[in-house]
């Protein structure tokens, strides 16, 4: 794969299905038009498939239960996202909303005739409810540590409001903005349950508890007070079922998200997986349930793996993601349908059981290798190794995830794919730390960031160095995120094993993140502990004196996640110091610019990668 080939990569996305129709959404990065576009296609019993809709964007489709409508969210050019219905047989979409901000992805009511969904409400001035631009708002005034998150923005001007629409485009506003609500749910005909902070958010709290309130209206009243944090409830077998992690106080952090069941009622709430080995994978989109038990997916071992979790609990059986990624999936009676990535598929959609799977793109994909092996501790070191063509010896880049509660997985990764190709070996590593190895696994470095993670990080490289297709002289480290605090802080600490670092969308000093990241009120902390002199213990900053290989300082002008301060001061630290280093900052992207940023600025970012490489590894 090569940075052009961005374009060639058409994603399925969500899924759904009734008795005979599948949906699926796609997606595809246009760098002539710097935008993505995709709609729905239908997806056949035999594999074929056919486009269902039309629309620039499409996505989150969600069949109503008398199989009769289709809802989705439709992105038109610039605009935000509406809600459209169609009819199952065919017609032209009809537009429910038209909301400043958008709508939320639908959930349909029992008797298919209203969605609920939440879409945040402007303040009277703000955000394009006036003919003023931006620059003639009001002043903003901050009360609260809580007031902004990365790719959103500022959070106290445009709360968000359950609302429900019925077909023939009637909006309710079903909550009042006085507090945050997410992930509704039909508890039944007349009463919604959603997601809400504690104590409906009267002050900062990481904690989540459940609530129901009238479709009418009226006071949200609580149904289930969390253990931590609660998310995605559904009915399924007359019992009311959310995923949900467990902690006190603020150590949220590399906490495994489990499925929880409780009466309609909300009365004897119990979890139904085990806290330490089932971690749930929210990005693969809600559970669903059949006849049999609760379909989610898991993470394990780099693995997504969609499961079957009985009713009582338990593990539950493997139905698809064995050594794969389920990105999506639903289930209609006995038809099972996942959107499945591997190593050399971006996605396919996949009938479960049936061995049918259709995929919407194909790019040459290089030879992936699992690797296995053991720290100097004794603990198990396990990631993967993305092989180019030829016999070598090849250089080879290794590149940190980000998180650090994330991982690398078995499915299909265009960065790897394109440095692979270009000539690289690339070596991905899941340190202590990681998510999908056990809870323990991820909460080994609370405390102890530089430590054992840098072992494991460190030993699974000289894993893939005892091949001997690869070159041990030229090493370079990359990472984004915590990945970019891994590569600033090897840089600073073994130096010598690498000829070149790219640190992407780093946290490179704590304290200064504490007070500028969306997430550092808690987040610090939490991983850190809250002294000062730990923090700065654990700062790649504080030995920047100590790094002297080239250096690559490289961010997002509107990261909120990792401000740009935090790239800015390694910069002006190096720079001052004489090392040899440069500074890239995309304009007008966030953190997510490796994932979801402009499809131009990802292929920019590609480019530039690879002249970097080319430069200091001569690939």
């Amino acid at each position: 794969m090569r940075p052009d080939d961005l374009q060639l990569l058409t994603t399925p996305g969500t899924v759904a299905v009734s008795g005979d129709l599948v949906l699926v959404s796609i997606t595809t990065p246009d760098l002539e038009k710097n935008t993505y576009r995709g709609g729905l296609h239908r997806v056949f019993p035999d594999g074929k498939t056919t486009p269902w809709t039309h629309g620039d964007r499409d996505n989150a489709q969600r069949i109503s239960p008398d199989g009769r409508f289709v809802a989705f969210l439709r992105v038109s050019g610039k605009s935000k996202p509406q809600l459209y219905v169609v009819p199952v047989d065919g017609g032209e979409p009809r537009r429910l909303t038209d909301l400043p901000l958008g709508a939320g992805a639908p959930v349909w009511s029992p008797d298919s005739t209203r969605l609920a969904f939440v879409a945040r409400v402007p303040e009277e001035g703000r955000y394009g409810t006036t003919d003023d631009g931006p620059e003639a708002e009001a002043p903003r005034r901050i009360t609260r540590l809580d007031y902004r998150v990365d790719d959103v923005g500022f959070l106290g001007d445009r709360r968000p409001r359950l609302h429900v629409v019925s077909l023939d485009g009637d909006v309710s506003v079903v909550t009042d903005g006085t507090h945050d609500v997410g992930d509704p749910a039909w508890l039944d005909a007349s009463t919604l349950v959603f997601v809400a902070p504690r104590d409906l958010g009267v002050v900062e709290t990481l904690h989540s508890d459940l609530y129901s309130v009238a479709v009418a209206g009226g006071a949200p009243s609580l149904l289930v007070g969390g253990a931590g944090e609660v998310a995605m409830p559904f009915v399924a077998d007359g019992s009311l079922f959310w995923l949900g992690t467990e902690f006190t106080g603020i150590d949220a952090v590399a906490r495994n998200l489990g499925l929880w069941k409780s009466g309609l009622d909300g009365s004897g709430a119990s979890r139904l997986t085990d806290g330490e080995t089932v971690d749930v994978e929210r990005l693969s989109g809600p559970p669903v349930a059949d006849a049999e038990g609760v379909l989610l997916v898991v993470r394990n071992r780099g693995a997504l793996e969609l499961r079957r979790i009985p009713f009582s609990g338990g593990s539950g059986e493997v139905l698809a993601g064995e050594n794969a990624v389920v990105r999506s999936f639903a289930t209609d009676g006995s038809t099972v349908v996942a959107v499945v990535s591997t190593p050399d598929s971006v996605g396919q959609v996949e009938f479960v059981g049936t061995g049918v799977r259709t995929a919407f793109s194909s790019v040459a994909a290089r030879e992936v290798v699992e690797l296995t092996g053991s720290a100097s501790d004794g603990y198990p070191v396990h990631g993967w190794l993305v092989l180019p063509e030829g016999e070598g010896p090849h250089p080879v880049v290794m590149a940190v995830h980000g998180g650090p509660f994330m991982y690398h997985s078995w499915g299909f990764f265009d960065e790897a794919q394109v440095y692979a190709t270009a000539g690289y070996a690339v070596v991905l590593p899941n340190p202590r730390g990681s998510a999908s190895y056990g809870q323990a696994h991820g909460q080994a470095v609370v405390g102890k960031f530089g430590t054992v993670d840098v072992d494991d990080v460190l030993s699974l490289l000289d894993v893939a160095l005892a091949r001997p297709d690869l070159d041990a002289d030229r090493v370079g480290i990359m990472g984004g995120s915590y990945g970019g605090f891994m590569t600033s802080w090897l840089s600073a600490h073994h130096g010598e094993r690498f000829k070149a670092a790219w640190s992407e969308r780093a946290v490179n000093a704590w304290d200064s993140f504490g007070g500028s990241s969306d997430i550092g009120y808690f987040f610090a902390d939490a991983y850190c502990g809250p002294d000062p002199e730990a923090q700065r213990a654990m700062s790649p900053l504080t030995y920047a004196e100590k790094i002297n290989l080239p250096f690559a300082v490289v961010h997002s002008e509107q990261d909120w996640r990792c401000p740009l301060e935090q790239a800015q001061r390694m910069f002006v630290a190096l720079k001052r110091r004489g090392v040899e280093t440069e500074m890239l900052i995309f304009p007008g992207e966030g953190h997510e610019l490796t994932r979801s940023g402009q499809p131009r600025h990802r292929k920019q970012r590609f480019d530039a990668v690879l002249e970097w490489w080319g430069r200091h590894l001569k690939a």
